[in-house]
């Protein structure tokens, strides 16, 4: 099997319901990271210092075959073509071990969708 890793950066308010919408296109799991990032535009607190806008990082590791499925769920859960509510992007996976609880899941996933 081929995998990639999904990881999206999203506003809290959002964190549930991207979580559900990538389950329900394909993952079958989440780890859950907190983030603070800055965009190209800074906003500034009221004493002109840099306020870091804080985002949850969400780290799926999915079959390569439904991962454009889920990044698409991402996109329209998360309204990210909104200014400021985040950014998702995959990355190929070399390796990926102790997905044996998973693997049944997964087989059956795959089977679906190819056949």
């Amino acid at each position: 099997m081929r995998f990639k890793v999904v990881l999206a950066f999203v506003n809290e308010k959002y964190q549930d319901t991207v979580i559900e919408a990538a389950k329900v296109a394909g993952a079958t799991g989440v780890t859950i990271l907190n983030a603070r990032g800055e965009g190209i535009k800074s906003k500034k607190s009221f004493l002109g210092l840099d306020m870091e806008s804080q985002k949850d990082m969400l780290l799926f590791l999915v079959e390569d075959f439904i991962a454009n499925d889920i990044m698409d769920a991402i996109y329209d859960s998360g309204h990210l073509s909104e200014h400021g509510n985040g950014i998702t992007f995959s990355l190929n996976v070399d390796r990926a071990i102790g997905l044996e609880s998973q693997m049944g899941s997964m087989e059956q996933e795959a089977k679906d969708h190819y056949f």
